[in-house]
């Protein structure tokens, strides 16, 4: 990431007017933040947690230069006091999350903070900024892995994504979650993700004939050789690919696949299957792209199209069809004290908290438990500590989260596996939380701050 993207000033101006006023009053105390989704979209049935490691990264090198005091200073908005906390201040808390890669619901903590309340404020624009955007697109591609098990998914999202770092990071989530790539090359250098790319049509336009462009760009690139086919017309430039192939076999290079992008995918890849199957080419491949969302991807999958992988772009990098998840970052406990948002439908509970997942005889999940920390349920424990005194605890590795994310997938409840819009799933809350609340709700002077 750029240098921009790691700065503390990366934040809303309030987090800074509220440490100046706890400094000033005093407010020092250990505070407990968690960060959850409040509600599921309409059209999602489960979220899948993901952006830990950079939310990791940013606590870990959190560090305000001294630049960024000289600027804070210019502004006149702050005191001496304060800017002296801040060119100290280094994030020394703990942290508990869930892995990367576990699915999740409704008011479930995906991770805890627990450090000095004015840290513990500061750090909660750029958390929600990384969590939330890769949970986002980590649970958009899913869906998008469950539609369509068996197919080659790359993301081809960058040019549509909302800016620079939410294409790179689109990328990661999206591998994450399953897909079997990405276009993004930094994405290949920065998270070790498999890259993928064939050409556009402009250099199919360089050329005063197609055949001559095919040729060309086989010469150049020989190695898993992809064919963009639908520039002029898909059906004759599938023949074209018919009497190109055994020239370049001749030469040892061998065609791998052709791209279709546009045009009606399902018509056309039959036609080109029977053209290239007609022609001894039934090893070639056949890969779509052009506007796929998941509604497309189900109808294609449906009618049993020839399509053997799919490049998804602007629907995956701005999860299109929901491009924002309800979530937050609230105090949940401060002094040892419990805390509690009462506001009307964005009511909080209180308190450090843990999620238990109960499985079935076949693996599948079949319900979670919400409850106190200090408490044991049945189930497996879903938050775990990954960062203890600002030094974090390991560093699973993409393939190990990937395979988290594919087991994850796997235990679903079968409707959610289908994409049922109308699975449900089920997260009781335990008696003891239930009784923190009413007891919090009871006492006024507890339940403000």
């Amino acid at each position: 990431m750029s240098d921009d993207m790691n700065s503390p000033l990366l934040t809303d101006l309030y987090q800074l007017n509220m440490i100046q006023a706890y400094l000033e009053h005093g407010k020092m105390d250990e505070a407990v933040f968690e960060f959850f989704v409040r509600r599921l979209p309409a059209s999602r049935a489960f979220l899948v947690a993901a952006g830990l490691e950079q939310a990791l990264d940013y606590l870990e090198d959190l560090k305000f230069s001294p630049k960024d005091i000289d600027w804070l200073n210019s502004t006149n908005r702050f005191s001496a006091d304060m800017l002296s906390f801040l060119e100290d201040l280094r994030f020394t808390g703990d942290v508990h999350a869930m892995p990367e890669g576990t699915v999740f619901y409704p008011d479930e903590p995906v991770l805890r903070i627990t450090a000095p309340l004015p840290v513990a404020q500061l750090v909660e624009s750029r958390l929600i900024n990384l969590l939330h955007f890769e949970t986002l697109i980590a649970s958009k591609a899913a869906r998008f892995k469950l539609a369509a098990p068996d197919k080659q998914l790359v993301d081809f999202g960058l040019r549509r994504a909302h800016a620079a770092e939410a294409g790179l990071l689109a990328a990661r989530a999206s591998y994450i979650a399953g897909f079997a790539g990405t276009a993004t090359v930094l994405a290949g250098q920065k998270f070790a993700i498999p890259l993928y790319g064939t050409m556009a049509h402009a250099f199919i336009q360089a050329f005063d004939d197609e055949h001559a462009a095919f040729e060309a760009f086989a010469q150049s690139r020989p190695d898993h050789l992809v064919l963009l086919i639908d520039t002029y017309d898909t059906e004759a430039a599938a023949h074209k690919i018919v009497a190109l192939a055994p020239q370049l076999n001749a030469r040892g290079i061998r065609i791998s696949g052709v791209r279709i992008d546009s045009g009606d995918l399902i018509a056309l890849s039959r036609n080109v299957r029977e053209i290239l199957d007609s022609g001894g080419l039934n090893d070639v491949v056949i890969l779509a792209s052009g506007g796929i969302d998941e509604p497309d991807l189900k109808t294609m999958m449906a009618a049993d199209a020839p399509i053997d992988g799919f490049g998804i772009g602007t629907s995956l990098t701005t999860s299109a069809d929901v491009p924002s998840l309800d979530s937050a970052y609230k105090l949940q406990e401060l002094a040892g004290v419990p805390r509690r948002k009462r506001s009307p439908g964005k009511e909080t509970w209180p308190g450090r908290k843990q999620v238990w997942r109960r499985f079935g005889p076949d693996g599948r999940m079949t319900g979670d438990i919400l409850s106190l920390e200090r408490e044991v349920h049945d189930g497996t424990a879903l938050i775990e500590p990954v960062m203890t005194n600002g030094r974090r605890l390991g560093r699973p590795s993409i393939t190990e989260i990937r395979g988290r994310t594919a087991a994850n997938l796997a235990s679903l409840p079968e409707p959610h596996t289908r994409l049922d819009p109308d699975a449900a799933y089920n997260v009781d809350v335990a008696p003891s939380l239930k009784q923190l609340v009413a007891a919090i709700d009871g006492d006024i002077g507890t339940s403000e701050g």
